[in-house]
């Protein structure tokens, strides 16, 4: 490549490595990238492991139960972001243990391990710009029932998954302390199975059990339209009878009648936050959205 470029072997490694330190002229790192791409360079990955002390690799660990709209929006905003600053993004789903987690450490030295809704669920890290009560989970679990409250609800239920969900504890906890906070009762809680006939059974004993419910805060999307369809077959009206409101805006809420309200949460914005603490750079401007209730006619 540099006899190509007609420059120095150092120059080229200059450029490749975009030395911030070096005063090279844009003519030659022009003519240096050009013979880059007419020479088809690949960077060695081991090599500049070897050199950086890690890889360009950032690791996310995504628990089993964790899966859904805001993972995928998530990720989504994570790679972007790595890519990006030149790195790689490597997602593990399943059950992750200490001695998993060495073993990709050992094989691949990743730059970082990201644990997936970490700083969503703590806010540690970004002073609770990603968790907590200013714009994280416990915010948003107030939000969904808050909106309730707002429209008159003030005995509600939330409907959880049928699979266990490393979540579920937690937001069960930030309801109960948003209720205290309203002035209602705790919210009761019930499983939504997910066949059809099976989730409408369980609506059904829940509403025979507990006739003074008027509101279902499903603990998300696809939870909450099941508890519509539920709903409708049980030939309640929603939102007449029992209201219905779901979590994480999954977008199929809108093509359902009535629509599904529910909280739409800016996931993307907070996938490249996460990979800009993972590499140490500055994140300015990178302050995500404010959660919002999607307004539907199913509350």
């Amino acid at each position: 490549m540099a006899a190509a470029s007609g420059v120095s072997r150092a120059t080229v490694s200059f450029v490749l490595n975009d030395d911030p330190h070096q005063t090279i002229s844009a003519a030659t790192r022009d003519r240096v990238k050009q013979t880059a791409r007419e020479l088809g360079y690949v960077p060695h990955g081991v090599a500049r492991a070897l050199r950086e002390g890690s890889s360009r690799v950032v690791v996310l660990n995504i628990d089993v139960g964790m899966e859904g709209h805001y993972s995928r929006s998530y990720i989504q905003g994570l790679d972007a972001e790595l890519t990006a600053h030149d790195h790689v993004l490597l997602v593990r789903h399943g059950r992750h243990t200490p001695q998993s987690t060495q073993q990709v450490l050992d094989v691949i030295a990743p730059r970082a391990v990201i644990r997936f809704g970490e700083t969503y669920l703590t806010g540690r890290e970004l002073d609770d710009l990603g968790g907590g009560w200013r714009d994280g989970l416990a915010a948003h679990a107030a939000m969904q029932l808050r909106h309730l409250v707002e429209h008159g609800h003030t005995e509600v239920a939330v409907a959880l998954p049928h699979t266990e969900s490393p979540l579920a504890a937690t937001r069960l906890r930030f309801t109960g302390q948003a209720a205290r906070d309203l002035g209602v009762r705790a919210p009761r809680t019930f499983v939504s199975p997910p066949g059809r006939t099976a989730c409408a059974e369980a609506v059904r004993a829940l509403l025979k059990g507990a006739p003074e419910v008027t509101a279902v805060a499903g603990f998300n999307d696809d939870v909450a339209l099941r508890i519509l369809m539920a709903l409708l077959d049980l030939g309640r009206r929603v939102p007449d009878d029992v209201a219905v409101i779901g979590f994480d805006d999954n977008g199929y809420g809108a093509y359902t009648t009535p629509g599904l309200t529910s909280v739409h949460v800016d996931a993307e914005a907070h996938g490249r936050l996460s990979a800009r603490l993972a590499l140490h750079l500055d994140t300015d401007g990178l302050r995500p959205p404010p959660a919002r209730v999607v307004v539907r006619e199913s509350v």
